[in-house]
This record gives C-alpha cells, sequence and structure tokens, in this order.
C-alpha cells in the first residue's frame, strides 16, 4: 500500500511536470506563428502541429504516431470501462452486448464541434468522479473488512510493474492538454490550473484506494472493477450511473482530436457545415468500437497503454522536445516564458527533464512494458479474444429437471456449464 501511495504522489508530480512543458511548448509556438501573422481563428492547434513548427517534420510524425494511437486506446478504455460498470445494475445483457450499446452512443460525440463546447461538461464530470470516489470510500469502510481480508498484495515482480503503470496511466491524461489550451481564452494560465486539478484528483485517488484496498484486500487482484466487490445499493447504482456519464465525456475528450485529426487529413476541419464535418468523423469511431470488443480487458489494457504510449506520449517525449527546442542559447534568451528561479533556470529544467526521460524510459516504459504485455498476453490465454463477459461471475448451477413419466419416467439433469477462469493482476482502481 506505501509503495502505490508513492507511485501516486510521484507520478502525479511527474505528470503536473509534463504539463508545465507542454504548455510552455505550445505558447512557444503559437507566439513564434503569431509574430508571423498566422491566424488560427478557424483552426485547432494540436500538438503534432507544435512539434512540427519547433523541431520539424520527424518529430511531427513521432508525435502524430504516438498521440493518435494513445488517443485511440484511451476512447478504447472508456468503452470498456462503460460496459463493465454497466454490467453491476443490469447483468441481463453481457458486457460485450453492453460494449455495442455504448459504442453507438459514444459515436454521438462525432457532433460535437470543440473543446469549447466541453466547458459544462467537464465541471460535472468533475462532481460525478468526486460523488464515485466518496461513495467508494465510505461504502468500503462502512462494509468493514471481509472475513480473512489478505494484504499480501502484489506476490510477484509482475503484478506489481503493472499495477505502478496503471497509476503511469492514470495521471498520463493530458495528451489532449494542446487543443484543451487552445480552448482556453488565456493558456498561460493552464499549468497552474493543471497543478491545482491533479492536487485535487489525489484527493479523491488516495482515499478511495485505500478504503478499498482496507476492507477487501487481495481479493482487488482479480476484480478488475471494485464496483464488484460493493453490495448492491441505491448509492452503488447512482456512482455507476454518474461514471457512465463521466465515460461518455472523457470517451468525446479523448476521441475529439482524432477527429481533428482525421478532418485535417482529408480537407474538412474548417468545413463549416456540422453535418458534413460529423459524417465525416464516424469512420474514427469504428475501429474504437471494434477494438473494445476484441480486448475487453479493463484493468491490463490501462497498464498496457500506460507503458507502451502513454511514456513516450505524455512523458517521454516533450521532455525532450523542450530539450531540444532549447538547445541553443539564441532560443533560450528568446523563449517567451523563462524558467523559474526556484528551479535553477535552464540547468536545472535540463536536469529535471533528463530524470523524467531516464525515469520513464527504464521504470514506466521497460519494466512496466515488460510486465503489462506479459499480463495482457496471459487475458487473452485465458479468456481469449472476443470474449463474451470478462470477469463476469459464473452462472449458478441449473436446478434439476424433472422429465414428463410419459417419456422416461427419469430425472433428467441439465450439463453443467463451462467454468470461467478468472485471471489475477494487480490493479488499484481509481475513480
Amino acid at each position: 500500500m506505501l509503495s502505490g501511495i508513492l507511485f501516486q504522489l510521484f507520478y502525479g508530480l511527474l505528470g503536473s511536470w509534463t504539463a508545465y512543458l507542454i504548455s510552455v511548448l505550445y505558447v512557444e509556438y503559437r507566439t513564434r506563428k503569431e509574430r508571423e501573422k498566422v491566424d488560427f481563428r478557424n483552426h485547432v492547434i494540436q500538438w503534432f502541429e507544435v512539434l512540427d513548427g519547433l523541431l520539424g517534420k520527424h518529430w511531427r510524425n513521432v508525435g502524430l504516431a504516438f498521440n493518435c494511437t494513445f488517443l485511440m486506446f484511451g476512447s478504447v478504455i472508456q468503452l470498456i470501462a462503460c460496459a463493465s460498470n454497466i454490467y453491476y445494475i443490469n447483468d441481463n445483457l453481457d458486457k460485450r452486448t453492453w460494449t455495442y450499446i455504448f459504442g453507438a452512443c459514444c459515436a454521438t460525440t462525432v457532433f460535437i464541434p470543440s473543446f469549447h463546447n466541453y466547458r459544462i461538461w467537464s465541471f460535472l464530470g468533475l462532481l460525478m468522479t468526486t460523488y464515485t470516489a466518496w461513495y467508494l470510500t465510505i461504502a468500503s469502510l462502512l462494509h468493514g473488512q471481509v472475513e480473512g481480508v489478505k494484504h499480501s498484495g502484489p506476490t510477484k515482480v509482475v503484478l506489481y510493474f503493472t499495477g505502478a503503470t496503471n497509476i503511469l496511466y492514470t495521471f498520463g491524461g493530458h495528451a489532449v492538454t494542446v487543443e484543451i489550451m487552445h480552448a482556453m481564452w488565456k493558456p498561460q494560465k493552464f499549468k497552474a490550473i493543471y497543478l491545482i486539478a491533479t492536487l485535487y484528483v489525489l484527493t479523491l485517488t488516495l482515499p478511495s484506494a485505500i478504503s478499498v484496498y482496507w476492507a477487501f484486500g487481495d481479493m482487488l487482484l482479480n476484480h478488475a472493477n471494485a464496483f464488484a466487490l460493493l453490495p448492491r445499493s441505491h448509492f452503488r447504482d447512482m456512482a455507476v450511473v454518474l461514471m457512465l456519464i463521466h465515460q461518455f465525456i472523457t470517451f468525446g475528450f479523448a476521441c475529439t482530436p482524432l477527429y481533428f485529426v482525421w478532418e485535417k487529413a482529408i480537407g474538412m476541419h474548417e468545413c463549416k457545415s456540422l453535418c458534413k464535418r460529423a459524417a465525416a468523423r464516424l469512420p474514427v469511431v469504428v475501429p474504437i468500437w471494434f477494438l473494445a470488443i476484441i480486448f475487453p480487458f479493463f484493468g491490463p489494457i490501462n497498464s498496457t497503454v500506460g507503458s507502451l504510449l502513454v511514456s513516450f506520449t505524455v512523458y517521454i517525449i516533450p521532455a525532450l522536445a523542450h530539450i531540444f527546442t532549447f538547445r541553443s542559447a539564441t532560443a533560450r534568451e528568446n523563449a517567451v516564458e523563462q524558467p523559474p528561479k526556484f528551479l535553477g533556470r535552464w540547468a536545472g529544467i535540463y536536469a529535471v527533464n533528463v530524470f523524467v526521460v531516464v525515469w520513464v524510459f527504464i521504470v514506466g516504459f521497460g519494466f512496466g512494458g515488460w510486465a503489462s504485455v506479459t499480463n495482457f498476453v496471459h487475458q487473452i490465454d485465458t479468456f481469449g479474444i472476443f470474449t463474451k463477459c470478462y470477469q463476469c461471475p459464473p452462472p449458478p448451477p441449473p436446478h434439476p429437471i424433472l422429465q414428463s413419466p410419459n417419456t422416461f419416467n427419469s430425472t433428467t439433469f441439465a450439463p453443467a456449464p463451462t467454468p470461467i477462469h478468472h485471471s489475477h493482476h494487480y490493479h488499484l482502481h481509481s475513480p
């Protein structure tokens, strides 16, 4: 538990640092372009364009590949989470069927033009996650510890690093930072707001994670969704419904930058017809929907995306981009935003960036990638792809069926169902 708490604090700080770097690079790029009389009124600036303008096409191509892949799988995770959550309210349908339904629902985000339209939804999403986090905390404490609870935690190295990369993913959600900043009237304030938001998130994730783990212990190793462990109640149903709405909003947040990239690729980004843009965006949703059906492994897919994609998209590439953008004395002297004194100016910021790159590459991508891929492959071996209901409880054994005396005059039992095997992996649930 202690290492989990420390990882949350550490990766929360690390995530805020790279959000700061992305903010600096965005402001630098936009200022340079505006000095060249470039008009952005009908154009949304994206991360790959910042890399292109500051460092060239090779950086743009690498950033675009990692960013789009991460956002696509981030959207996949939201669909999987929707199906996983709603199942604990209505289990008459299996999780795969719920994925079909929520895929259709989330496809309606093609009608939302830009991040300006997400302002009120972002605030409501904050209230929803706050309720859910404190529900998990209070419900776990009131429930108390289950009989014979054990707190041995991950018993293997692979489980330890799988959990660590889940936390890396949790605090690596700012791959859409540039698009959000572009939607702000004063993007220079983003870095301070993001730090405050991270501190607030810690007040939600730490109490809920600690309480659920205290109550259920090692049961979390084979239950990727904490809702599965808490008894059914109106409060739990409310938490599930609010999380479903929040995940719909998050799907839109993750998918909207992909819509922009696709629109620019086919020449529709500056089209003023909302219906034409919506129709053009639909091909983006289809592969996301399909991947969510193929790999419904809620939990393992989070850590795999965290180690292989978030590690580069959110941590390594921004740190390296900042180093190379300001590598010359002239660039440092003419920088729009100078590093703060308490960090040691340019030498201090360079040292922190090098540390971020080395740490995330070795621990996040190296050990985390090995652990996450191993666990992901284990899920495929255990459940197979296109699994109908991932980690669902096995159905109750059927009652004996008494045949009519006119047929066999005997009692016949229906065949027992094939048992569903549960996987074992470390997962720290966060709302």
